[in-house]
């Protein structure tokens, strides 16, 4: 139908409005939680695999966090070695504080003994007396600390001295039977062997101050322990395992949720098509292509993306950031407190960027609906373009549209980015702050190195996810915003659900068509057809005439019930057509339109397309023949087998009406709806289609929508329509007599035909 019938549907809108359903630019998504909460109800029918995705998300980010807290002993291991302890706590000796402190070991406020000062402890004096039976037992439990077994006195710092600066004497050597590492009266105590027997000895006599260790001895080297490389080597093979099996975890994570994301995804599509199937005509009449598509295909694809992705990466960074408070917590509770004190800075800047961000998201979406209606129109109709001279024009509306969404779209990632790099400042902030603390814990005793190392990764861990968790938040802005323009498409007011009265028409159909005081409006407040009442009879062809906006295509439309009624009632064969099912009804019809309604396909399977594609290639053929169109196609490279494309150069705009009209001889139906199928052939093709049409409108009930009304002579009835009312109707001839509206449109046509 012709774009100029202004009056006969409502103009398309291209932008946004009451009926085009699009959010104006800036505009928010008005109710996130909503839009959220309804996007996640349809995970309900995936429960099960949510429960194992929540399983596996659990089971991965758990023996991810385990595997600091086991490098920790790792760490521990090779820290002893290098760094033994400065300090033994007093419970480690089996003792109380008070005990040890009657027995003069040098115990600190914090219930330590500091290694360095057991020097003078151990050394004793030669004018002491003997040490009591409960000191000994003491000094015995604290050398039960030293792993006499690994000691080597070469770590002392002593190097070679002379035996005798050692209070050694040639019996104690010989006592001590080290006499292998004496050469010229000095000890060599790289060669030095000890074993539990002779350090023993050595520290008996060290007691009894029989033995005296010199002023430069460093009592605190007894402490140290070689690597042990076997049990560093378990405790990295340990970690691998726990990585390798958190790895696994994590990929049936995302395997499973990409899988629930399809189902939803699916679900979601198949709703949406479901949903176009039952809109009223009006619905689309109200919104651009372009805009619809842009929420049928983007805001569904960017939901897609969401439930695949940053979905899963929430969960895990919610799983992280609990995980790792508890780990930390198991450490030190003071360093985890610090790491406490940042989340308030946190917070705030997260809902700073937040608000902001919703704004331009929401704009960003609601830009690309605008931007694909104009490309769309652009390029469907770049011919009318091109034919009026409005490139220019065209690419200046594009450019100031791309602009628009360059910049929401520019404006919505700027702020959105900046929560990473504010993440890292204070994950780097908090960093620092552990490294420092957890330093001085270390000297003064407090903590061992691996519990450092430990914290410092939790730390990362700990802030990391919560800045990941702000960027998702962010993009969920942008996914609630497409969710309710997508909800806002299946929430659409639909057609009225067919009668449930199960009204069949009777077969066979005689067609037998009546308007009985019909009234319809496209809008409340502009009444369109105002009580109409009409019978057409079995077999009557009628011709429907009238300037444009006049209303011939809405009495068609209301007749395929395209549109509802205001009022009254249109019955065939005597049935109110609002009894009866709509595909029922419109399978009754057979229509060839001005537009012509070819599909990517083959030409026979777009003919085909009139008995539902059941079509037999003979049929197809014998349609094609009564059409017209059987020469034209066999003249093509690929006969019936050529492909039908928007850009296809070797099918003409006339040769696409014979498609359509093809198509309609096939479907053989019992009311024929013709609106100007022969305006786009030429006038010798017209004839031949005239004289096929009187052929298919045998027998038929039809109704002819014309504006050249050279070709509705021959019609049965002529309804003569201006501003929704039938205000002429009779045969050709006698509207001819009558000098009314209609002979002065049929003259007007002639006299222009002629002075052309």
């Amino acid at each position: 139908m012709s774009n100029s019938k202004k009056h006969d549907r409502p103009q398309r809108r291209h932008g946004g409005g009451p009926m085009g359903g699009m959010m104006g630019s800036g505009e928010k998504a008005s109710n996130f939680k909503g839009s959220m909460r309804r996007l996640l109800r349809y995970m309900r029918p995936q429960r099960t695999k949510l429960i194992i995705m929540l399983v596996a998300a659990v089971a991965s980010v758990t023996f991810n966090l385990w595997g600091p807290k086991v490098l920790e002993k790792g760490i521990n291991v090779i820290s002893d070695a290098i760094f033994p302890p400065s300090a033994i706590a007093v419970t480690d000796l089996g003792m109380t504080v008070d005990t040890a402190k009657q027995l003069e070991l040098p115990v600190n406020d914090e219930g330590k003994i500091e290694i360095a000062d057991l020097s003078g402890t151990l050394s004793g004096d030669a004018e002491t007396t003997e040490q009591s039976a409960d000191q000994q037992q003491a000094m015995g439990a604290l050398m039960q600390q030293i792993d006499l077994s690994k000691v080597n006195l070469a770590n002392l710092g002593l190097g070679t001295v002379n035996y005798s600066a050692l209070g050694l004497t040639q019996p104690l050597i010989d006592k001590y039977q080290i006499g292998y590492a004496v050469e010229d009266g000095k000890i060599n105590l790289g060669q030095l062997k000890l074993n539990e027997q002779l350090v023993g000895a050595v520290m008996q006599d060290v007691q009894s101050g029989e033995l005296k260790l010199p002023d430069n001895f460093d009592f605190v080297a007894l402490f140290k322990k070689p690597i042990d490389f076997p049990k560093l080597g378990n405790v990295l093979l340990f970690m691998l395992g726990l990585y390798l099996i958190s790895a696994i975890f994590g990929w049936i994570q995302q395997y499973v949720m990409a899988d629930i994301s399809r189902g939803v995804i699916y679900t979601l599509r198949k709703q949406v098509d479901g949903k176009l199937a039952r809109l009223p005509l009006s619905y689309y009449d109200g919104q651009t292509r372009g805009e619809l598509l842009s929420r049928v295909t983007n805001d569904v694809d960017n939901i897609s993306a969401t439930l695949q992705q940053n979905l899963v990466q929430m969960i895990t960074s919610v799983l992280t950031v609990i995980g790792v408070l508890i780990m930390m917590l198991t450490i030190s509770i003071p360093m985890t407190l610090i790491c406490l004190v940042v989340l308030p800075l946190v917070f705030t800047l997260v809902g700073i960027i937040m608000k902001r961000s919703q704004k331009y998201f929401s704009e960003q979406w609601a830009t690309t609906g605008t931007l694909n209606s104009h490309i769309e129109e652009m390029y469907s109709g770049h011919n009318v373009v091109r034919v009026f001279g409005h490139e220019k024009e065209s690419i200046e509306t594009f450019q100031a549209e791309n602009e628009k969404l360059t910049s929401s779209s520019f404006k919505a990632q700027f702020v959105s980015g900046v929560v990473m790099p504010l993440m890292n400042f204070v994950n780097n902030l908090n960093f620092i702050i552990i490294c420092v603390y957890g330093g001085l814990q270390v000297v003064s005793g407090n903590i061992k190195m691996g519990s450092v190392t430990a914290m410092m990764q939790y730390s990362r861990q700990f802030v990391q996810p919560i800045g990941q968790t702000a960027s998702i938040m962010n993009v969920l802005q942008s996914t609630a915003a497409s969710a309710e323009r997508v909800f806002e498409l299946l929430d659409a007011e639909e057609q009225l659900p067919d009668s449930d009265k199960g009204v069949t028409l009777a077969e066979p159909l005689q067609g037998r068509v009546a308007f009985e005081h019909v009234n319809f409006r496209y809008t409340p407040d502009k009444p369109l057809i105002e009580d109409i009442t009409l019978t057409v009879q079995p077999g009557q062809r009628v011709a429907i005439v009238g300037p444009t906006g006049a209303g011939k295509t809405t009495i068609v439309n209301l007749l395929m019930r395209f549109y509802e009624l205001n009022g009254g009632r249109i019955t065939v064969d005597g049935t109110d057509i609002t009894d009866v099912p709509r595909d029922e009804l419109r399978n009754q019809f057979g229509m060839v339109l001005q537009d012509t309604w070819l599909f990517s396909g083959t030409i026979e399977e777009n003919i085909a397309y009139g008995k539902r594609g059941e079509a037999t290639l003979q049929e197809v053929e014998h349609a094609a023949d009564m059409a017209h169109a059987d020469h034209f196609i066999r003249t093509l490279s690929d006969g019936y087998n050529t492909m039908i494309t928007d850009d296809a150069a070797n099918i003409s705009q006339g040769q696409r009406q014979l498609l359509t009209i093809a198509r309609a001889f096939l479907s053989d139906p019992k009311i024929l709806i013709l609106d100007e199928a022969t305006s786009s052939v030429d006038t010798r093709t017209e004839v031949l289609i005239q004289k096929a049409m009187d052929k298919l409108m045998q027998n038929r009930t039809s109704f002819i929508i014309a504006h050249r009304l050279s070709t509705i002579r021959n019609a049965d009835l002529i309804l003569v329509m201006r501003d929704g009312n039938i205000i002429e109707q009779g045969t050709h001839d006698a509207l001819m007599a009558q000098q009314g509206f209609y002979a002065e449109l049929y003259n007007s046509q002639f006299t222009e035909a002629e002075s052309a």
